[in-house]
């Protein structure tokens, strides 16, 4: 077993650290929010008053925050952890970020001599408790390896996608595609309810067929369609908007930097940002089919 400092205990952070607890290993956690902590402590952590502390004395860190910017700050800043962690810590970044942020962060942490990956999820917060979430894994192929144990106790499957970054270009492409995915199987179960068809027939049908998909098989944004998905709990706990629409930012950001065409995921993008700006950032993103069917407008 393991000695582990997890640094992020939000929606995704929190169930993560809370499968490493559950399978044997010490870990020991830090939170803005002391009832973040708390909640894991409870669940057997050792709660920390600072990153600093939660990163002493480890073996692995993982890190789950928001944005590039905390984790330039994390890592980069006065006192951070590239400062302050034992040579040799393997530090595993699982934010999902920019890819040239992922970058030169594990540049800076191998001139600390900290092994670094950037490990993104896919899986949603039904993922992460359940311990079956996807990584997508950028770094060299050692701390990889050294890391997958510790990854397989919080997820189903490891890619490793390839150097520095990888994984961050990995989660970039799979969110852009999965927003257009969500939005055109939206606007097809909306035609067929104008139409007449009843939404659970029609998404069987669609699903079997040619158009099938993975909104369809697993996460139909159709109330009560599918027991268990967001939009059978008002649109709760799941993948929010906002965070969608962080993602599709991202996946723009380094479309224009390449001057690759992406029309689909700029219109998805365009789409996303209407839906947010009408107060819907805090539900999941499959309630763009409300925005969709009341054109352009959620109630």
């Amino acid at each position: 077993m393991a000695t582990i400092g997890f640094i992020g205990l939000g929606n995704m952070g929190g169930p993560m650290a809370t499968n490493l607890v559950k399978a044997g290993h010490t870990v020991q956690v830090f939170d803005l929010s002391k009832e973040a902590v708390q909640r894991l402590e409870s669940a057997g952590a050792t709660g920390c008053a600072s990153a600093a502390e939660a990163a002493t004395g480890v073996a692995i860190v993982v890190t789950m925050l928001p944005a590039g910017r905390h984790v330039r700050e994390l890592y980069l800043g006065e006192g951070g952890l590239l400062a302050t962690a034992a040579k040799g810590t393997l530090l595993v970044d699982s934010s999902t970020i920019d890819a040239d942020t992922a970058r030169a962060v594990a540049a800076e942490a191998e001139q600390a001599g900290c092994p670094m990956i950037d490990a993104p999820v896919s899986g949603g917060v039904a993922g992460a408790e359940a311990g079956k979430l996807i990584f997508m894994v950028g770094g060299d192929t050692a701390p990889v390896e050294q890391a997958r144990p510790i990854l397989d106790v919080m997820g189903r499957a490891v890619f490793h996608a390839g150097p520095a970054g990888a994984g961050q270009v990995a989660k970039m492409c799979n969110n852009m595609l999965l927003a257009i995915s969500m939005i055109g199987t939206s606007e097809a179960i909306n035609l067929g309810i104008a139409e007449g068809l009843d939404p659970k027939a029609l998404s069987d049908i669609m699903q079997q067929s040619s158009g099938g998909n993975w909104v369809l098989n697993g996460y139909n944004p159709h109330p009560d369609v599918m027991d268990g998905t967001p939009a059978s709990r008002g649109y709760t706990g799941g993948f929010g908007t906002a965070l969608m629409l962080k993602d599709l930012g991202l996946a723009m950001d380094a479309a224009l930097k390449d001057g690759k065409a992406t029309p689909l995921g700029a219109l998805a993008r365009n789409i996303y940002t209407l839906h947010d700006a009408a107060g819907n950032g805090h539900k999941d993103f499959s309630s763009v089919i409300q925005f969709l069917q009341n054109g352009g407008s959620t109630p």
